[in-house]
Parts: C-alpha cells; sequence; structure tokens
C-alpha cells in the first residue's frame, strides 16, 4: 500500500507532463496571432481608418481571394520562388565547396577567406542596380542578388561546423591511416551538419528578401514588381496581400529546411524538442 500510494503522484505528474506536451508550441502563436488580427479589425472599424492608409484585414483576404482568382498572386509568386530556390541553390552550393577549401587548404583560406570577407562589406542594396545594368531585369539579376545575399551566412556557419570536429579524433583517424576524405566524410561532415542547417535556416530567410530587393531595384515580374504596382495604384490592400504570400513562402521554405535538417541531423535535440521536457 505504501509502495502505492507513493508511485502515484509521480505517475500523475508524468501525466500532466505528457498533456502539456500534446498542445503544440504553434497553436499559442496562432491564438496570438488570430487575436492580433481581431484587434486590428475592431480599430480600423471603429475609428474609421481609410484603406488607403491601413486597410482592415477582410478587406486584405478579399484582395488575397481575388488575386488567386484572377491569376496575378500566383504568377508573379512562381517568378519569385523560382528566383528564390535557383538562388538559394547557387548559394548552397558556393558556399559549401568554398568552406571545404578554406577549412581543408591553408593557402586557400590565406588568399580566399580575406577577399570573401572583403565581398561582404559592401551592401547587397547598393550592388542590385548593378547586377540590373549587367545582367539586364530578367530572372539572372534577381538570382544573382539572392545567391549573394544567402552566400555568406552560410559560409561562416559552415567553416565553423567543419572546424568543430574534435581535434584529438581527427588525429586518431590519421593515426589509423584514414586520408583527408575519409576524415572528412566519417567525423568532420557529420559534426558540421547541425551548423550548416542552422546557417542554411538564416539563409533561406535572407533568400526571399533578396528577391524581393532585386524586384524592386527593376523588374517587370514577381512579387516586388507587384507590390510596387500595387502602391502606384494606392492598392494597399493589395500589397498586404502580397506581404501575406511572402510571409507564406518564407515561413514554408524555412518549416521546409528545419524539417530536413530533423531527418539528417536526427542525433542532435533541437531547442523545441527540448523546451516541453523542462
Amino acid at each position: 500500500m505504501s509502495t502505492q500510494t507513493l508511485e502515484a503522484p509521480a505517475n500523475s505528474d508524468t501525466l500532466v507532463r505528457g498533456r502539456r506536451r500534446r498542445v503544440p508550441e504553434i497553436t499559442y502563436s496562432v491564438l496570438v496571432f488570430i487575436g492580433l488580427l481581431v484587434v486590428w479589425q475592431v480599430v480600423v472599424t471603429m475609428f474609421d481608418i481609410s484603406n488607403i492608409l491601413v486597410p482592415a484585414p477582410t478587406a486584405v483576404a478579399g484582395s488575397l481571394v481575388d488575386g488567386f482568382q484572377d491569376g496575378s498572386l500566383l504568377t508573379h509568386s512562381v517568378v519569385t520562388l523560382k528566383e528564390i530556390l535557383v538562388g538559394f541553390g547557387i548559394a548552397v552550393g558556393s558556399a559549401l565547396v568554398a568552406a571545404v577549401l578554406i577549412t581543408q587548404f591553408r593557402a586557400v583560406e590565406r588568399v580566399l577567406f580575406p577577399l570573401l570577407i572583403l565581398t561582404q562589406t559592401i551592401p547587397k542594396v547598393a550592388m542590385a542596380p548593378l547586377l540590373i545594368v549587367w545582367f539586364g531585369i530578367g530572372i539572372s539579376s534577381k538570382v544573382l542578388t539572392v545567391a549573394l545575399i544567402a552566400f555568406f551566412p552560410l559560409l561562416i556557419n559552415a567553416i565553423l561546423g567543419f572546424r568543430s570536429a574534435a581535434y584529438e579524433q581527427v588525429e586518431m583517424l590519421r593515426s589509423f591511416g584514414a586520408s583527408r576524405m575519409q576524415v572528412m566524410r566519417h567525423l568532420q561532415i557529420p559534426s558540421a551538419l547541425p551548423h550548416i542547417f542552422a546557417g542554411l535556416e538564416v539563409a533561406v530567410i535572407l533568400s526571399v528578401t533578396g528577391a524581393v530587393v532585386a524586384e524592386f531595384v527593376g523588374s517587370s515580374e514577381g512579387l516586388g514588381y507587384l507590390i510596387q504596382a500595387s502602391n502606384f495604384t494606392l492598392d494597399v490592400a493589395r500589397t498586404f496581400a502580397v506581404i501575406v504570400v511572402l510571409s507564406a513562402i518564407g515561413i514554408a521554405l524555412h518549416a521546409a529546411v528545419v524539417q530536413l535538417g530533423k531527418w539528417l541531423v536526427f542525433w542532435t535535440a533541437t531547442p523545441t524538442d527540448t523546451a516541453g521536457e523542462v
């Protein structure tokens, strides 16, 4: 009897903790977001604020529906998404190759890394007009802008990741006759993956920003172009609708990178996994 009474509180605590974990943390974020929308709607209606200044959420939702029905939002979203994905892919490939060369060869590090630092001191917004002049208002200039903006955060995280492998472990593998490629494959790459995916999460969000900035500078299609066109006609509700679409693209891409990281880097615990255990 005494053993059962002592075990009961522990079991009840476990049940309460399990119930807490069943509620996804995203639920609270959604509730707060809905609350903000309600406050926004009430304030706009109560003070009779003009749609030219701040449209109501219902007006934004109506413009969003109209934009997808007439195909304009979908068409421009595809263009911007293509620019983001291609530019992000170029940034990932070039950053990983540069990180490998810098961490594996001292001569490359001494020559290449200072030049890369120098290029990052130039504001990318200032480079966007030049890229438009050199490559035109087509997709090439947008892709290069995205790649330039997303490149450096991923490069720094990849370098940090490749160097995070313990020196003793590297020397032990080399003492057993492992080649440079074998050390990288079996030790340095697994050690670098958490850092690389941290950089990917930052880079994919910056890619969305890069595409929109490039479209602001000069374009004839894309969501950035649609924002400028909406502002010219004072269609602020459509501008907000485009911002909603851009946010959805950014959230979706970030979620995809996070999910891919959970699949590939399954041996590390994320802050979200450990938060429920406190």
